[in-house]
This record gives C-alpha cells, structure tokens and sequence, in this order.
C-alpha cells in the first residue's frame, strides 16, 4: 500500500498530561534525518498543558496533526491515530520516551532492502538512574512469520512494544489495538507478525524508553508493583495469545503452551518472591494449573533449568 500522496511514515503518539516530558518527544521527531513523515499526535484529554505543547509544535511545523479528544484507553488512542493516518509504514513513540535522530531512516532502509513489512530496532530502557540495552545487537535478522513470533516470546532480539518497530500500514487492515482493559501491546503484536510475509530485526538502539513510577508499564519491570488488576489483565491477554497463536499455526502449538507455562511459573515466582498477598488468588490459580500440566511443562524441550528448579520450588 502506497502512502497518501505518497507520503513514507506516520509516526503516532498518544500523550496524556506528559507536560514535563513530551517537548522531548515531539523534538527527537522532528529533528530526524528522515524527513518524509507526518506526526500525528493524540491528546488524550490531557487536564495539564500537553494539548497546548503539541499546538505549540504544529503551529510551527505542517507535518503536525494534533487530535484532541476526550479522555480513552491507550487502545483507542492509538486506533484513532490509525484512522488518521496516511503513510505507507507506521511507527509509534511514547510521550515519555525519545528516538534517536536517525530512528526513521534506520527502521525505513531496513525493511525497505530487506523486503521486509515490518523491521525492527534495539533500544536504551532508562530506569531509577540506570540504562540497560534492550535488544541483540548481532546483526541482522529476517524472518518468516513463525519465527518472529517466536523471537518475540524468548524477548531476547526485541519484545511487544509497538515503538522501536516501523509496520507496513496494510498489517493494521482488519486488526486493531484493543480498547477495553490495558496491555494492548500484548494483545495486539503477534497478530500483526502473523500477517506480515517477512520481519527483519537488527538491535542497534535507536530509542530510549523512560520506566519512571508514573509509566504506564512499571509493573513489567517492577515486581513489587503487580497487583491483582494487573494480573487480571495480563493473564487474560497471555491465554488469548496462546490460544489464538495454536488456532493459527497449530503445528507450533508445544511452543505457545510451552511459553504459557513459562510466563506462569515466573508470575508464582514473582508473587512468592515479593510476598504478594493481593495476589493470592491468581497464585493459587496458576499453581493448580502448573500442577495440571506439570509433565508436559517439564518435558518441553524448550523447558528452562530455572523454570525446572521453580517447579519444583512452588508446585
């Protein structure tokens, strides 16, 4: 699918009372060295002065589109940005986060030589004054659509993040985020690689991601945050995934029961570890159920010697 007017990228950014952070954002947009690209930015009823920022922003440069409206979940931010947008690619910044100059250029050479729908790259993950890599960095890798889903479950190349990835705007056709509950990144990346005919990944840092205390994903790397929503949530997307996944590649259907399994038992670690007891009930739960599959988790070829040693621990 040709962009409007032949128009490259659309970059999209949901912002909600970001005031301190999203200048940033918009600035490390607007200084790539890619320059074929419109910002569409959506105000998501923000009550402090991110909305006026950004109108600051677009009153200077056309390739801003503001959108305010009225206070949504992250899903239908983002599927609002969607409809809006025109570009032949799609990539997604968080307000808080910020790229690196030659961000677009890095991801639009990538999936361009490499015939690829989607192409992605590594990132900068600052937390609590500390910056870690997220992301191999040993070349460059294309994949099928089987294979990328897999990397995307051991999340050693890249993990369910729509920023660091730029997507070929026809894999949103007749798929969504979803605008009910919260982790939409989770519910949403894998069917997009199932649609795409190539994935390539080179884990150069091109982003930074920001995890402060008022980041929407604190609990991911956090374990003393998660509570018993958060694993509502979680749990329900990771089962949906699994079950979707063995409905569309059966023939893999050992590896998404295996990483099931896998994501459970590092939650009862979690849970235990850090003395959980919002938690309680979701422990019991997957405990029952660890016990249930207790063979065939063990028996996977694709079974940890930690997740072994857990096992034993807690079920």
């Amino acid at each position: 699918m040709e962009g409007v007017g032949g128009l490259k990228i659309s970059v999209i950014m949901l912002t909600y009372n970001r005031e301190n952070l999203v200048g940033r954002a918009i600035e490390s947009i607007l200084g790539q060295t890619f320059r074929d690209f419109e910002f569409i930015i959506m105000d998501n009823g923000s009550t402090d002065r991110s909305g006026a920022i950004c109108d600051d922003y677009a009153a200077n440069d056309p390739r801003i589109l503001v959108i305010h409206r009225e206070r949504g979940t992250i899903g239908s931010g983002r599927n609002a940005g969607l409809d809006a947008a025109r570009g032949e690619y799609i990539s997604f910044i968080d307000d808080d986060d910020w790229a690196e100059p030659d961000f677009l250029e890095f991801l639009y050479h990538l999936a361009v030589e490499n015939s690829a729908d989607v192409s992605i790259c590594g990132a900068f993950r600052e937390a609590d004054g500390e910056v870690a890599l997220v992301g191999a960095c040993d070349g460059i890798h294309v994949m099928d659509a089987e294979d990328a889903i897999i990397e995307l479950m051991w999340r050693k190349r890249y993990n369910t993040g729509f920023p660091t990835k730029l997507i070929s705007r026809t894999l949103f056709q007749g798929v969504r985020f979803t605008e009910t509950g919260r982790y939409e990144d989770i519910s949403l990346m894998y069917k997009i690689l199932a649609k795409a005919s190539a994935i390539v990944s080179y884990g150069l840092p091109k982003y930074h991601v920001y995890r402060h205390a008022g980041n929407n994903s604190s609990a991911t790397t956090k374990d003393d945050l998660i509570t018993r929503e958060y694993l509502d949530a979680y749990r329900k997307a990771y089962r949906e995934r699994t079950e979707w996944l063995c409905r569309r590649f059966p023939q893999q259907s050992d590896y998404w029961w295996y990483f099931d399994w896998s994501f459970q038992i590092s939650m009862v670690n979690k849970i235990v570890s850090n003395k959980l007891k919002d938690c309680e009930m979701h422990l019991s739960e997957m405990r029952q159920e660890l016990a249930l599959h207790q063979k065939k988790f063990l028996n996977s070829r694709y079974i940890l010697e930690f997740e072994k040693d857990w096992m034993e621990k807690y079920i």
